[in-house]
């Protein structure tokens, strides 16, 4: 692994690209300590720790403790990630942006365009709603028009600086500009998080405890990242025949080839809608300290966060599991359905005469390859769900609470990964072996 390392920075255009990359990083997270002008830091962060148990958690660890520090990269990529999704949704949805789609790399770079400026939109949005709901509970160190402005220009100015950092990383580091930004700010909690279960778990018991629970706690985060590595590749190879063409005295065609089906088709995106969906009443309640008390709105709410979940001495509030799960499951058919077309690649087959062995072309074939995926979605849903539960089910019952989870550790395994290749096909070019040929 050292060798490979060495290898890439004897290259000079890889090595230019990685230190780029890394001076990005360092920037980004000095910008997560810079405060926000006008908003008092330490009476928001005792907010968010009485907070920390619901979609907060999340929330801060994918911002890397920006949200928590109310710094200008408080909302951090998040508008612009929301707006990404909307935006892919969109291209399904409306013919005129399908078309630029596949106009090529021009109209990709008219939708780009779109998705900044929604980008901008999205941070206005959420910047105002924390501002008022923030400035009416006193956060703020005076809530008038003036100051309000203020935090909202930061906070945009915060988001948008994100979006771009993002974007040359894309450009001129080592790829995934966005992704890699949102794993870094999941990385760096993850240290004080650990260090938080040692303090609670490890540290002032006996020796044997001490090694039992540290043994316990490893083997639970190798467990998950080890089904993370095995969910993130897993496919499902259809075969694909192609027949022979005569092309003046050659024949072509002919070969063997698959259509792999990867067994996570939608990702982290219907643990992100799942969660989205469950957390808004939450957060709007949090915001605007609504639902406090013993009533049936408050039991509602407290059934909806992940806090309440696996709790053996509240279990009427695990019910809000049972629909986390179900709104996955509903969520992954929901988006690999309109993300995955197999009629139209049963249509792209037969006009390039492949066949799957056994199924006609045509009609029959989009019946099989929609079966197939049916299987497939349901087996991705699943495993996505063991991942982010696990986390869930030991802050439950051990009230073992940290910000990172399944949906974290999935993000940064797939991101790392994804990088690793990236990097190993420029070395490849050279003659040089790669991370992963070792």
């Amino acid at each position: 692994m050292l060798k490979t390392v060495r290898n890439a920075f004897k290259v000079k255009e890889i090595r230019d690209r990685i230190i780029f990359t890394l001076l990005m990083l360092v920037v980004i997270r000095i910008g997560t300590e810079l405060p926000v002008p006008g908003v008092n830091g330490e009476f928001f962060s005792n907010w968010l720790e009485n907070n920390v148990g619901d979609s907060l958690g999340f929330f801060s660890a994918i911002t890397g403790g920006s949200f928590e520090n109310m710094s200008v990269f408080a909302l951090n990529i998040t508008p612009y990630i929301t707006s990404s999704i909307i935006m892919q949704l969109l291209t399904i949805a409306i013919p005129k942006l399908e078309e630029m789609h596949k106009d090529g790399e021009e109209g990709r770079k008219k939708i780009t365009k779109i998705t900044r400026y929604l980008t901008i939109v999205l941070a206005l949005v959420q910047s105002i709603a924390m501002v008022i709901g923030f400035g009416r509970q006193g956060y703020l160190v005076e809530f008038n028009a003036l100051n309000a402005i203020m935090v909202v220009a930061a906070l945009v100015a915060g988001s948008a600086v994100l979006m771009w950092i993002g974007e040359r990383i894309t450009e001129k580091g080592i790829g995934n500009g966005i992704s890699i930004v949102l794993t870094i700010n999941i990385i760096s909690r993850i240290p004080s998080d650990l260090s938080s279960l040692f303090e609670q778990f490890v540290f002032g018991k006996e020796i044997a405890n001490q090694v039992l629970n540290a043994a316990i706690i490893i083997a639970i985060i190798v467990v998950v990242i080890i089904l993370v590595v095995l969910l993130q590749g897993g496919i499902r190879k259809i075969p694909v025949q192609y027949s022979r063409k005569v092309q003046g005295r050659k024949q072509v065609g002919g070969q063997m080839t698959h259509i792999p089906l990867k067994i996570n088709t939608a990702g982290v995106i219907p643990i992100i809608f799942a969660q989205s969906l469950m957390q808004i009443p939450i957060m709007i309640a949090t915001f605007f300290d609504l639902g406090s008390g013993d009533g049936i709105g408050a039991k509602i709410l407290k059934m909806l966060s992940q806090s309440n979940w696996c709790d053996p001495s509240q279990p009427v509030y695990s019910i809000g599991l049972a629909v986390y799960m179900a709104l996955v499951i509903a969520f992954a058919y929901f988006y690999t359905t309109i993300t995955f077309n197999p009629l139209e690649i049963a249509d792209n087959m037969k006009k390039q005469g492949g066949f799957i062995p056994g199924i006609r072309p045509g009609k029959p074939t989009s019946e099989y390859l929609t079966k197939i995926l049916s299987y497939v979605i349901f087996m991705g849903a699943v495993g996505l769900i063991i991942i982010a539960v696990i986390p869930i089910f030991f802050n439950g019952v051990f009230n073992a609470n940290v910000s990172f989870g399944g949906t974290s550790l999935i993000i940064v395994v797939g991101v790392v990964i994804e990088t690793i290749k990236q990097v190993e096909s420029k070395m490849l070019e050279r003659n040089y072996k790669g991370f992963l040929n070792i």
